[in-house]
């Protein structure tokens, strides 16, 4: 059902599916189900963006992946010394990681997004 709530294809959907999921849930696991419903529209919030950029939005793998290649570096050292080398070495990682990023899905569209151009449900809302 979670997976009904973030891939719908509109905000109206999300909220139905959200809606079923609550009635659905709430009397097992009321505070998880209370956790979600106060946030509700913060987690929706990737609606007002480009459909592009869902996928990434949706996300947390730039996160994992940044932090998986610092961990396994920072384990083998087995301790950085002092703080100045270890946020040095943290910084060199993770620039050394970034080539290897691949560009935004609609990268083109991130200009409007900062001009605060409107987005409903992934498109772009033409003025009337």
């Amino acid at each position: 059902m979670l997976h009904d709530i973030w891939m719908a294809e509109t905000r109206k959907q999300a909220r139905r599916a959200f809606d079923l999921f609550i009635m659905t849930f709430k009397a097992k696991y009321a505070k998880a189900v209370e956790c979600l419903a106060k946030d509700r529209d913060v987690l929706l919030t990737f609606y007002d963006f480009p459909a592009e950029h869902w996928a990434h939005i949706r996300t947390t793998n730039p996160i994992e992946s940044t932090f998986a290649t610092v961990r396994l570096r920072t384990r083998r050292t087995k301790g950085c010394g002092s703080r100045t080398a270890c946020v040095t070495m943290v910084f060199k990682l993770t620039q050394g990681a970034q080539r290897h990023w691949r560009r935004l899905n609609g990268k083109e569209l991130i200009a409007e997004v900062i001009e605060g151009i409107k987005f409903v449900n992934g498109i772009k809302e033409i003025a009337a």
